[in-house]
């Protein structure tokens, strides 16, 4: 693991998660407009230029590239892994830039979709004891982690390898202040059907430029569920993790030391207080009853403490909502500000279309102390029809402030940026196939905008005039 100073991290994590806060009061501003939702046949990508390889359509004056492609060679005499997903941009100290990638494979993939080849004839070249799951049918599980160094400057990669290996359908996850990227299986395969061990875990993955396989060592207090992704408020420590299902909840693992995971903690469940199992998922007609739950409604929440969290019966969600908590739609995309921490549910909302939900920590966060000062949780937007967002999942934030937001929803998924004076455009558009678009993350020093096509495997680098965008803001659209 390359040296880092932990307290210059969480600074520096600070400086740029601050950002959301400005962001999502764009959201907002952009939600009183419409823009959230709509078919993509209706909402279009007017303003952006069609790219003539037809695979992604950017605005005049930006390029991509491919820099990864699922199949390559990398360094470590591996292959690129297929069905990239969420991924996280980290800074070396050489100016370069390391992403961490998600490869959400499992199992049951072809062989062809992992790292060691269509007979597996890569596979003698690692050590098996850094596998998580050696299989019991000669063949691993073939999911995991990759790492890309890519130098801005030039334009290049410099070196890429596999980082995790051996865990399965890593979809996403999130970076730490102490320059980590926690990858999450959103899987609870059992021992059984091919698999030596279970799954539905969270590894933590050194982000170093140096090649290195990660010993694959699951972090078990955080609970074995359908993980999505996590977010760490930098002032307590504190982990908040999504759960991709249509009854999931959103948990909170506090560690027993800061910063240090593998050390274990407690996972608790968010209640709603004084509601018992309250519904957040608004799945309603509008038309014909009040929704749950109202945008600028702050609601006081309490934590429940869960025991048995490794689950193996696949229940945490059920007996969390038995003892009394919220209960959300397909909990994804995280992002931790100073002060919030934002997350996305895909399918929520009467349109089934996506909300975005702001937590607000506690200032005396997971302490005793909170029961008299408890955090609360606010319904940001609720996406309905005529809108351009549909199913937002991943979320990043650029140096500059802007949020992009991926699209998982049907054919014609794109990029949505928003401006912190709430302001909205559609960035991008991929046009190749229907996959989503996962993984947006900006490079430290703001010049490149990262983002996978998932199922065509490929990672893309945007180039452009980021500062000139940066003082343009495009015209809300409806």
């Amino acid at each position: 693991m390359a040296k880092c100073n932990p307290q210059l991290g969480r600074r520096e994590f600070l400086a740029t998660s601050a950002l959301v806060a400005g962001c999502f009061y764009g959201f907002r501003k952009a939600s009183a407009h419409g823009l959230f939702s709509a078919s993509a046949a209706s909402r279009g990508y007017a303003g952006l230029v069609r790219d003539p390889k037809g695979l992604i359509d950017l605005p005049e004056g930006f390029t991509y590239s491919i820099l990864s492609a699922w199949g390559e060679e990398m360094d470590d005499g591996l292959l690129v892994p297929g069905l990239h997903d969420g991924m996280a941009a980290f800074p070396d100290q050489f100016g370069r830039t390391v992403l961490v990638r998600n490869h959400e494979v499992g199992i049951d993939a072809a062989n062809a979709y992992g790292p060691f080849g269509e007979d597996l004839e890569r596979l003698a070249l690692i050590d098996p004891s850094l596998l998580f799951d050696v299989g019991t049918q000669d063949k691993p599980c073939l999911g995991g982690t990759t790492t890309v160094v890519y130098d801005t400057r030039e334009q290049k990669v410099v070196r890429q390898f596999m980082s995790l290996a051996g865990t399965g359908r890593n979809c996403a996850g999130g970076p730490t202040p102490w320059g980590t990227w926690l990858t999450c299986e959103e899987w609870v395969q059992k021992a059984e059907l091919g698999c030596a061990k279970d799954h539905g875990w969270v590894f933590e993955v050194p982000a170093t430029g140096r090649r290195n396989l990660a010993p694959a060592k699951p972090i078990k207090d955080m609970g074995r569920f359908y993980h999505e992704a996590v977010a760490i408020d930098p002032r307590s420590g504190c982990v908040y993790l999504t759960e991709d299902r249509n009854d999931g909840v959103l948990y909170r693992f506090i560690p027993n030391v800061p910063g240090r995971m593998s050390e274990g903690g407690r996972l608790q469940a968010l209640k709603i207080r004084g509601q018992q199992g309250m519904d957040l998922r608004n799945w309603i007609d509008p038309a014909l009853e009040t929704p749950a739950v109202t945008p600028d409604t702050p609601l006081e929440v309490e934590w429940l403490d869960m025991d048995n969290v490794e689950s193996p019966d696949d229940d945490l969600r059920y007996r969390a909502v038995a003892s009394g908590a919220a209960i959300l739609a397909r909990g994804e995309g995280m992002w931790a500000s100073d002060d919030s921490i934002f997350f996305a549910c895909t399918s929520g909302g009467a349109a089934r279309i996506g909300q975005i939900w702001r937590y607000r920590p506690s200032p005396v966060e997971a302490t005793e102390a909170e029961k008299t000062q408890p955090g609360t949780l606010e319904l940001f937007v609720e996406a309905d029809e005529g809108g351009v967002i549909e199913n937002c999942d991943n979320v990043t934030i650029t140096p500059n402030g802007d949020m992009f937001v991926c699209e998982d929803g049907p054919a014609g998924n794109g990029l949505v940026r928003i401006t912190p004076d709430g302001k909205a455009e559609r960035f991008a558009m991929h046009r190749g196939s229907d996959s989503e678009l996962a993984g947006a993350c900006s490079s430290p020093d703001g010049s490149v905008l990262f983002v996978n096509i998932q199922k065509l495997g490929l990672t893309l680098a945007i180039t452009g005039p980021w500062s000139e965008l940066s003082r343009t803001r495009p015209a809300t659209e409806g």
